[in-house]
This record gives C-alpha cells, sequence and structure tokens, in this order.
C-alpha cells in the first residue's frame, strides 16, 4: 500500500490504472513467448538465430517488465479524486 494517508475524497485507480494494463499484455506476450521458446523450438529455429534461444530470453525479459509494471502500480497507486454526484434542485411548485 501507499505511505502517504488517503484524504477522504480519493481512492485508487486499481485494476483499472493503465499500468496494470500493459503489464497483462506484456506479460500475456512473454508467457506466449516462453512456451514458444522452450517447447517448440526447432534445430532449424535456433540455427536461423544464431545459436541464441531468441524466443526464451525474450519471453522472460518481457515477463520480467510485466513484473516491474505491476510492482511499480501496486508501490505508487495513483489517487483518483471521488466527485460527489450533482444534487437535484428541489423545485417548489
Amino acid at each position: 500500500m501507499s505511505t502517504t494517508p488517503k484524504s477522504a475524497g480519493q481512492h485508487s485507480a486499481g485494476a483499472f490504472d493503465i499500468r496494470n494494463i500493459i503489464g497483462i499484455v506484456i506479460g500475456t506476450y512473454g508467457v506466449i513467448l516462453l512456451a514458444m521458446g522452450a517447447f517448440f523450438s526447432s534445430p532449424e529455429q535456433l540455427e536461423k538465430s544464431g545459436g541464441l534461444h531468441a524466443n526464451l530470453i525474450a519471453g522472460f525479459v518481457m515477463v520480467v517488465v510485466a513484473a516491474v509494471f505491476f510492482t511499480w502500480s501496486h508501490l505508487r497507486p495513483i489517487e483518483v479524486p471521488v466527485t460527489p454526484a450533482p444534487k437535484e434542485q428541489a423545485t417548489t411548485e
């Protein structure tokens, strides 16, 4: 949680924080690349990349970047101000 006290008129963005959305997208692609590099790589693909497991390395880096985004959004949440609903004007006839 955040170390700064929250005022009464604010709450955190939570799951709708853009850093969480970016982390989900990057993490999903990272897991897919990890699976492709670990389970579906062939010697021909390894030869094309010069003996480097490119999918495996790229997938690992993407998963790490996604973890950084999630950690960042958890440690420094965005505070969204709560605006009160407009009051209905009472009409007297």
